[in-house]
């Protein structure tokens, strides 16, 4: 049963574009070096992350349009930028307005010894202040791949990440002795949670949430509920419902082969793991994802909105009652990577082109 309504949902894909009158693409900043995430500030200011480590203002200029800050925010710590290691996401505290909390997740170490490492920090609208690590990846792993990094926060208060597998040792992704592979949750102070699935379990890192997975790169909470999309290898990409405790199949399950046309698993199902919501084959390479529920695009609402790399668009995904429906493909003709899809406070849709020279884009309103 699970082939056939997989198969009726990528059947029911729309690979269309929307017509060029609906929306107009605007560039917000430019000269970014693959920008990776986007935040808003309450005082209309954006920030933003570059993945050679530098985290960037964009702010009216003396005309009141929105212009990149030309020195980058000081007081980051270094950062591991090489291969796909680099500085990764930006996640606000909920009560930035009155802290001036944020979180960034980086990669950190050396390529023979690294780690995914998640630091909060107290921004004054200038540079960072009390920058204190409240993660740090176990064990060190060897190279610079599939680090995961996304952040996002649970309606209960706790922040989830996202760490890939390290793509050496696929099948520590089912092991509860690393954090590779997994999804993880911690207190906004670094503390692990009493209620995670894993606590008690011999063996097992307190902090796991969720296991079996490739490379998360996308994380967003619609309704109470977390959403993930993950790289598959060659195919097998997908968008997941995360559940506490959950095996979501990494690599013992998954519609894709190796990059080397290898069979990885003869597998699609088995008891135990936990089902995609969709799965991309070919691979579209899922970057960064989006819940919009905005003004200007009546049409758009109550869709995710996933950026992909490959594929060079973003798909949106209608979501009614948990199901996805009929996929649209947007973006296409920027002919651009896009690392990162945003809905901004003013209804507006926001992307970042993963480039040398990278944009931040405004799509609004024809």
């Amino acid at each position: 049963m699970r082939h056939g309504w997989m198969g009726l949902l990528l059947a029911m894909v729309f690979l269309g574009k929307a017509l060029a009158a609906d929306y107009r693409v605007d560039t917000v900043a430019a000269g970014l070096v693959h920008p990776w995430a986007l935040a808003f500030l309450p005082d209309g200011r954006m920030l933003v992350t570059e993945r050679p480590g530098r985290l960037r203002v964009i702010e009216p200029g003396a005309d009141g349009r929105l212009a990149l800050r030309s020195a980058p925010v000081p007081g980051l710590p270094a950062v591991m930028a090489v291969g796909q290691a680099g500085l990764f996401d930006l996640l606000l505290h909920p009560r930035f307005a009155d802290n001036g909390l944020l979180y960034l997740s980086f990669a950190h170490g050396t390529p023979q010894a690294n780690h995914l490492r998640v630091v909060r920090a107290r921004f004054d609208g200038a540079q960072l202040h009390e920058v204190t690590p409240v993660f740090t990846s176990q064990p060190a792993k060897k190279a610079t791949q599939h680090f995961g990094g996304r952040l996002a926060w649970l309606p209960d208060g706790t922040l989830v990440l996202g760490m890939g597998d390290g793509n050496l040792e696929r099948t520590d992704a089912q092991r509860l002795h690393t954090h590779l592979g997994k999804l993880l949750r911690i207190d906004a102070d670094g503390r692990v949670p009493g209620d995670n699935p894993f606590i008690g379990t011999a063996g097992a890192l307190p902090e796991i949430y969720s296991r079996g997975h490739r490379n998360p790169q996308g994380l967003v909470v619609v309704d109470g509920v977390l959403y993930a999309h993950e790289h598959g290898s060659r195919g097998g990409d997908e968008l997941n419902r995360i559940a506490p405790g959950a095996n979501y199949g990494w690599p013992l399950t998954t519609g894709g082969i190796d990059y080397t046309h290898a069979r990885i698993t003869p597998y699609r199902a088995l008891p135990g793991i936990t089902p995609p919501l969709l799965e991309w084959t070919p691979s579209v390479a899922p970057a960064g994802l989006a819940w919009y529920d905005g003004a200007l695009f009546p049409q758009w609402r109550g869709s995710l909105f996933v950026a992909t790399l490959k594929e060079r668009s973003v798909r949106r995904v209608p979501l009614r009652g948990g199901v996805p429906g009929a996929q649209e493909v947007l973006f296409q003709e920027l002919g651009e990577r896009l690392r990162d899809v945003r809905a901004g406070p003013d209804g507006a849709l926001y992307l970042l082109s993963d480039s040398a020279e990278g944009r931040v884009l405004r799509v609004r309103p024809k």
